[in-house]
């Protein structure tokens, strides 16, 4: 199993928006996170994977290093010049980039032995049908490993952190805090923490195109937990990975409160990560 190489994924976070190949880089090398996390969860990373929003396709090449065939589909076409061109560099045959739906994937039932799902769950148009359609894409007794922001946190937003951490996600409503954050990016990036190349508000405002509004789906801890029991999956094992500024800011009692409050919980968790089981008959 590949090692984590911490200096290869912040060098290529730093300029990950340079170009859909520098995106799928980063994916790459950060996608040896996951297979460590299934190593060890023992989930075995063997037979057909499916990356189910692969976005570039670095996920997809990574894991077809180790696995019989990997499949990474996307609504868009990021991968074309990206996924196929790292798979080609690599000498990799087993991995397949396909233009499709999530909410309707192009795929016979039981068709896979595990599927990813890294940061797609808030991108698409029903949280409920994408889900229902990772289940029954997975054989009986098939694994889907599952990571996605709740909304309202920091990560969640999906906007630029501000030098000066004050959350406009939470003080306004997400229409204008998406136009505040992007004319920020405009006339004051200097505000903006993020370095340029890792920051696509300030990469779009350069190039003085328009940054649209991807957060599609409003994540909450509860909407998944429902979403994934009316699915029919089992739940494996769930981690709540608690936003770093609050980690470092708050005492853990208060802390620990707000991570088991059904609201805040979904303000001071940065990332849910669940390893679920479709049930054998």
């Amino acid at each position: 199993m590949r090692q984590i190489d911490e200096e290869a994924i912040r060098s290529h976070a730093d300029i990950r928006f340079r170009s859909e190949y520098h995106y799928a880089l980063f994916e790459y090398y950060r996608s040896a996170k996951i297979l460590k996390r299934l190593e060890w969860e023992e989930v075995p990373v063997q037979g057909r994977v499916l990356d189910a929003g692969c976005g570039s396709g670095g996920i997809a090449v990574s894991f077809a290093e180790e696995c019989e065939l990997a499949v990474g589909l996307d609504i868009k076409n990021k991968f074309g010049d990206a996924g196929r061109k790292l798979a080609s560099e690599r000498g990799i045959r087993n991995a397949a980039f396909v233009q499709g739906d999530g909410t309707a994937l192009p795929f016979e039932s039981a068709s896979f032995d595990l599927v990813l799902s890294h940061s797609v769950l808030e991108h698409v148009e029903s949280g409920e049908r994408y889900l229902e359609e990772c289940h029954r894409v997975l054989r009986s007794g098939g694994i889907l490993f599952l990571q996605t922001p709740p909304y309202l946190s920091f990560a969640g937003s999906h906007l630029s952190r501000l030098r000066v951490p004050i959350p406009i996600h939470l003080l306004l409503p997400r229409s204008w805090a998406f136009r505040l954050n992007f004319a920020i990016a405009r006339k004051r990036p200097q505000w903006l923490k993020e370095p340029r190349e890792s920051n696509t508000f300030k990469l779009k405002a350069e190039r003085g195109e328009i940054k649209e509004d991807d957060l599609i789906q409003k994540v909450t801890v509860t909407r998944v937990h429902r979403w994934l029991e009316k699915a029919g999956f089992e739940l494996v094992r769930e981690e709540r990975h608690v936003s770093g500024f609050f980690t470092r800011n708050l005492p853990s009692p208060l802390r620990r409160f707000l991570e088991e409050n059904s609201f805040t919980q979904n303000v001071v968790i940065s990332n849910l990560e669940l390893l679920l089981r479709k049930s054998k008959p």
